[in-house]
């Protein structure tokens, strides 16, 4: 008998000939998903993608790892899929270094070519805590993959993905990995990933460690595609997670300081640590000398640019190395509590003092620092005083300009580069009547959004800003502002929150004030940004009009020294008591004069007056006259409208002189005046055919004259159809004929129905 004709024994087909079940609980790969991985991680780079097969532990078996390599071209899914089902059957797990080398054979971190994505593994922790840090912080990724792990507590470990426009390569490729190192330590990831070499998992094949099976799979996928310089600022100005620190996911030795302070560190993570965790040991060592008060913030802060300048290869930028200490010094303080030089307001270490030649200030042309506000009003570091009398409306102005300067608009010719980070701390109005001080504020609703984020208040503080005020108010603006520093810190009054020091001074006292400036405010300034502004707000004591008006910094309460010390001083006063207008005199010491400001408000919002419309001869006989001139206006009016109200309409020389010295009007050509200057304002228009109104045509050039308002009775009787009253009809008196405000020719009305004032004349 031939072998084709040999039935081979089997026990199933000896009872059931039908095919075998597939395995419900078998877990198959997914081309899909490997295809849509590759897409992302290579689909824009050529060369070969270097794919490794491990066989998972926990299973009972061995098994050499299978190395190949792939073309990074359109075969690339199906290839990666036939390798993943073999991998399936054998219990192994499937890796790529995503990134493409030259040859076959290569794959070392040297080796790679082309990298297209930037990655992070998320395998411990709070994961969806983290997760959430970096979508907030790095926008959404492009692929979210479940790895098939577990952590302790159960959560699942991810694999989080973003995709380039474009493959980096040499220089920026360095920088790739660099990002994903620090990414990691920012969130407690995985730091391997700092290398270009270190192999991932990929998506759409089988997870079997600890003899379990999972699919690894994608979450969430997106079409979004990143540029790596925009990442890198994001990942710049991203915060390290609450309790996550500096901390590795690979626990190893911290280097000794005395060796991070000497070896140089260079881009790509090709030392034995990143310039990132260089300069954060670095910096953190130098801050620990200035809370021990065994250096100066300078000295510090003079230390900290002279290790980036030397060991960083290539330095970091000036902006990103103070957002770094200045982070760096919020934990320290939050960790160890107050620095000395708070607590006992005792003065720094003594230094150096610094020195410039004539000629090495002739020849810095560095660029000037940005104004705070400009121009030139409150400058980097410096200090400005404002003051003003109870009831003048400085609290007013003030939350005005703060408004302005923290949604970054300009107010009364004052400008902010952007919108800026602004801390009120006041200790004069309670919660209630802030927070509808602030509801009234009328100022439009884009300009309030803007700002609203920006501008943090205080209630009415009942403190003294002594060493432990000093330390509250720095724990409230670090909290209010976590993230950026403060650009400026607005303190008013200072007589609520004033501290003349041990010998009790006060404010009078120049001693006890000059302590309050610089052992006080500057320090308090110094320990949340010591480029930022400050803002006082101070009362001024009762001097005479003439005065005011030789020197209105005389004004200022309390110590001269004041006047000494600050950088800028604003003096809000009224000349005339009876007037809203008020005049804002300025001195600056770091830049040019300004000359002062006429300002009034004008409908809930603060504007400049034209200083040109300003009286400067005998304003208050100016005033008077104005008044007269309005009150004479008003009594023409009413008479016009009762006289029509009788049934009487008037030209302009009838009118002057059935009126004439009556209602304090003056004589005829006073009374002519006055209406020929209501004609050309608008309030006064003219009837050139009185028929309507039983009136035959004027002989006069511009006929009758009318008001706004102006009704005459007829001969007919109106009932109300609400309570049956009857009143005598009447018929409503309409202009047909206006005074050009330029030519003074007259000219038809377009619409009578429409009462239309020249622009800026209505009463």
């Amino acid at each position: 008998m031939s072998d084709d004709n040999i039935v081979h024994f089997n026990p199933w087909r000896d009872f059931n000939d039908a095919a075998p079940l597939p395995d419900p609980f078998a877990v198959e790969p997914d081309a899909d998903q490997i295809a849509r991985f590759v897409d992302v991680v290579f689909g824009y780079s050529e060369g070969l993608i270097p794919v490794r097969g491990f066989v998972d532990k926990g299973q009972g078996k061995d098994g050499r790892p299978h190395n190949i390599w792939i073309d990074a071209d359109a075969s690339a899914p199906e290839k990666l899929a036939t390798f993943a089902g073999w991998a399936s059957r054998e219990g192994a797990a499937v890796y790529v270094i995503p990134g493409t080398v030259a040859e076959t054979g290569q794959a070392r971190a040297a080796d790679v070519l082309q990298m297209q994505s930037l990655l992070v593994d998320l395998d411990s922790g709070d994961i969806p805590a983290k997760l959430d840090h970096l979508v907030h912080h790095l926008g959404r990724p492009t692929l979210i993959v479940e790895s098939g792990g577990r952590t302790p507590e159960g959560a699942t470990k991810l694999h989080v993905w973003w995709k380039l426009t474009e493959p980096a390569e040499s220089a920026d490729l360095g920088r790739l990995c660099q990002l994903r190192g620090e990414i990691a330590l920012k969130v407690g990831g995985d730091t391997h990933f700092r290398s270009a070499h270190q192999p991932i998992r990929v998506p759409g094949t089988v997870y079997h460690k600890g003899g379990l099976t999972r699919l690894v799979q994608i979450r969430e996928a997106t079409e979004l595609e990143v540029d790596l310089a925009e990442m890198a600022e994001g990942v710049a100005d991203m915060s390290p997670m609450p309790g996550v620190g500096m901390a590795t996911a690979e626990p190893r030795e911290k280097p000794a300081i005395g060796d991070v302070l000497v070896t140089p560190v260079h881009e790509g993570g090709t030392d034995e640590w990143s310039r990132f965790e260089g300069a954060s040991a670095a910096i953190g060592y130098f801050l620990r000398l200035v809370h021990e008060g065994r250096t100066s913030m300078d000295e510090g802060w003079t230390a900290i640019c002279g290790y980036n300048a030397a060991m960083l290869r290539p330095a970091w930028p000036l902006d990103r190395l103070k957002r770094e200490t200045n982070r760096l010094w919020e934990l320290h303080i939050k960790r160890h509590g107050p620095p000395l030089i708070r607590l006992d307001g005792a003065a720094p270490a003594q230094t150096e003092l610094p020195t410039f030649t004539l000629g090495a200030l002739l020849d810095d042309t560095s660029p000037m620092p940005d104004d705070i506000i400009g121009p030139r009003v409150l400058t980097p570091g410096g200090l400005l005083v404002l003051g003003g009398a109870p009831k003048v409306g400085k609290s007013d102005l003030l939350i005005a300009l703060l408004v302005h300067m923290a949604a970054g608009v300009p107010f009364l010719g004052f400008t902010p580069p952007r919108p800026l980070r602004i801390f009120y701390l006041q200790a004069e109005i309670q919660y209630h009547y802030l927070r509808e001080r602030m509801q009234q504020i009328g100022l439009p609703p884009e300009l309030i959004a803007a700002a609203r984020d920006n501008l943090i208040v205080t209630p009415k503080l009942r403190m003294l800003l002594d060493a432990e005020g000093s330390a509250r108010g720095a724990e409230a603006i670090k909290a209010a502002f976590p993230g950026e520093p403060l650009d400026i810190l607005c303190i008013d009054p200072i007589r609520n929150l004033f501290d003349g020091g041990p010998d009790g001074g006060g404010e009078n006292d120049n001693a006890a004030m000059m302590f309050f400036l610089k052992d006080r405010v500057e320090v308090l300034r110094d320990h949340v940004n010591p480029d930022c502004g400050v803002i006082l707000v101070h009362h001024t004591k009762k001097l005479s009009k003439h005065q005011v008006k030789e020197d209105p910094f005389l004004a200022l309460s309390g110590a001269s020294a004041l006047r000494g010390f600050y950088t800028t001083g604003l003096i809000l006063h009224r000349p005339e008591e009876d007037s809203t207008q008020s005049r804002l005199e300025i001195e600056l010491r770091n830049g040019p004069a300004l000359p002062a400001k006429l300002v009034d408000k004008v409908k809930g919002k603060w504007v400049e007056i034209n200083p040109m419309n300003e009286r400067l001869v005998r304003p208050e006989v100016g005033a008077r006259h104005d008044a007269e001139r309005d009150r004479k206006r008003d009594v023409i009016l009413s008479i016009l409208l009762e006289e029509a109200a009788e049934g009487r309409l008037y030209t302009i020389n009838q009118f002057a002189e059935a009126f004439e010295n009556k209602g304090g009007l003056g004589g005829k050509d006073a009374i002519r005046d006055r209406i020929a200057v209501q004609a050309t304002k608008g309030a006064i228009k003219f009837i050139r055919d009185g028929a309507p109104y039983g009136l035959g045509p004027s002989r006069s050039r511009f006929g009758y004259l009318c008001v706004e308002g102006m009704v005459m009775p007829t001969d007919g009787e109106a009932v109300d159809p609400a309570t049956g009253e009857v009143t005598p009809a009447s018929i409503a008196v309409l202009p047909t004929h206006y005074k050009s405000p330029q030519t003074g020719a007259l000219l038809e009305v377009e619409n009578p129905q429409v009462w239309v004032y020249p622009e800026g004349e209505r009463p």
